[in-house]
């Protein structure tokens, strides 16, 4: 298994379009690892359409309270308008509060759960597949 870290952080910052395009985004890298106190954002970057900031959390298992936590902790601590929670699934109560916090929040925040599945032909290079779970307009 990947180490969040070490191998998916980079890759993903690396590859943000494979994301961007899940989303129908323009996004643009600002930083990995950045320090929101105490903690570290995994991914924070710019929405191109509107220069708001979007940080993204990673999560290579099941979705879990204490990943909600931090979601929550770096969406407050670096001002973020788009927050992108990605997990290899989610579950049924982390989506209901997505989906709350979408319909209880101001209209400028946006929260999307995004789930991750990695295909491998062969010896072909991974390939990703974001699938879009819970947005706005759930």
């Amino acid at each position: 298994m990947a180490h969040e870290a070490r191998d998916f952080t980079p890759w993903l910052a690396e590859n943000l379009v494979f994301l961007a395009e899940a989303l129908s985004m323009d996004l643009e890298l600002e930083a990995t690892e950045k320090r929101v106190g105490d903690f570290r954002a995994d991914i924070v970057c710019r929405n191109r359409t509107d220069n708001s900031r979007v940080i993204i959390e990673n999560q290579l298992e099941k979705s879990n309270h204490p990943h909600l936590g931090k979601v929550l902790t770096y969406a407050a601590g670096l001002d973020a308008a788009t927050i992108i929670w990605i997990a290899e699934k989610f579950r049924p109560e982390h989506r209901d509060v997505l989906n709350w916090l979408n319909k209880n929040t101001s209209a400028a925040l946006q929260f999307f759960g995004v789930e991750i599945e990695v295909f491998q032909i062969a010896d072909s290079p991974y390939a990703p597949e974001f699938t879009v779970v819970t947005d706005m307009n759930n």
